[in-house]
């Protein structure tokens, strides 16, 4: 079979649909993956063949683009996330639809689909021939009906290790910061990155700081023996006893994988509903830094949270349960083999 996937957003989305793309390559399907243009090279990074497709603003274009290509490369099944638009483009071709989910935001309504509606006589979105969902059961939100389980499986980008990424350090906790692929904690109003660090080596932590390539020459002089610089989140995360992070939901699932602890300071509203489903489950601590008391350092709150994370054993009790269940769930091969069985029928 043919599988098309389309992607779009941000390079987390890349990452979280490779797993079920790989799969279906490794079951012999050939695969195509649509991005937008600056998703590219983080495709072609993980060796998957993809098309960059233009980024317009109108659900309409983007379908009118995809129908373009799936002129030229008919697809037999088509994988989309959050997005109506594969599930049109499926109607249109007469092919299967998938709904994929990456993470665990509850779905969203999507504006400008009524006149592609109407064009195929439909009074709403079409419902997928099924709907993969990778978020853990127990934190699923009450608006994912009838999804399909499907284990996580962490995905990014690669490079040389080295032993200090994939062994634990003795005798000390390991702490891991990151702001993804931005890195506003490292440029807040009056540095308050640096007293967050005194406090975790007080604390006899080793803390790494996982930035974008070219954030050691910006800042690795003024951290000490901090590390700092890119690193591969699915290799260190495992060796890691907590997690501060800014709520993108790729980092959120790398360290729930991992039975790692977190404490996250949600940037956004997309951040924080990721926040409160990890400290929901226990699994994590919710710091605001907004809305503090006058003078108050955020960094201060933040060492607080990781002083009472690391001297706290339910939090990491709670966070290796939650990856004792995302390992139960199907497998991306085991999905395939359903959508061959769906295919079939």
């Amino acid at each position: 079979m043919r599988f098309l996937f389309t992607v779009g957003g941000s390079a987390a989305t890349v990452f979280a649909m490779s797993p079920l793309a790989t799969a279906a390559r490794n079951a012999g399907h050939e695969i195509l993956l649509t991005v937008d243009e600056p998703l590219l090279e983080a495709v072609e990074a993980i060796g998957l063949p993809a098309v960059a497709t233009p980024h317009p603003g109108m659900p309409s274009a983007r379908l009118a683009a995809l129908l373009d290509l799936a002129g030229d490369w008919p697809p037999d099944l088509v994988v989309g996330g959050l997005s109506h638009v594969p599930g049109l483009l499926a109607a249109h071709r007469k092919a299967l639809y998938v709904r994929h989910y990456w993470d665990i935001v509850p779905l969203r309504p999507e504006e400008g689909l009524q006149p592609e509606l109407e064009r195929l006589g439909l009074q709403a979105p079409p419902r997928a021939d099924l709907f993969v969902d990778v978020c853990p059961p127990c934190l699923r939100p009450p608006l994912t009906p009838g999804a399909r389980p499907m284990r996580w499986i962490p995905r990014n980008r690669q490079r040389r290790l080295e032993p200090w990424m994939y062994t634990r350090p003795e005798g000390r906790p390991r702490v891991l910061i990151t702001s993804g692929s931005r890195i506003p904690m490292l440029r807040t109003a009056g540095d308050s990155m640096r007293p967050l660090l005194d406090e975790l080596i007080r604390a006899d932590a080793e803390v790494l700081i996982a930035a974008p390539e070219g954030a050691a020459e910006e800042f690795g002089a003024e951290l000490g023996d901090v590390r700092i610089g890119w690193l591969p989140l699915d290799v260190v995360a495992p060796t890691c006893d907590l997690a501060v992070h800014h709520g993108g939901a790729a980092t959120a699932m790398t360290f729930m994988n991992a039975g790692v602890p977190q404490l996250i300071t949600p940037e956004n509203g997309y951040a924080r509903t990721v926040a409160e489903a990890v400290s929901g489950y226990g699994a994590a601590l919710t710091v605001l830094t907004e809305g503090q008391e006058p003078g108050k350092d955020p960094a201060e709150v933040i060492a607080a949270g990781c002083r009472a994370i690391l001297s706290t054993p339910r939090y990491a009790e709670r966070a290796r349960a939650l990856a004792e269940e995302i390992a139960t769930l199907p497998t991306p091969d085991e999905v395939v083999r359903e959508l061959e069985r769906l295919a079939a029928a």
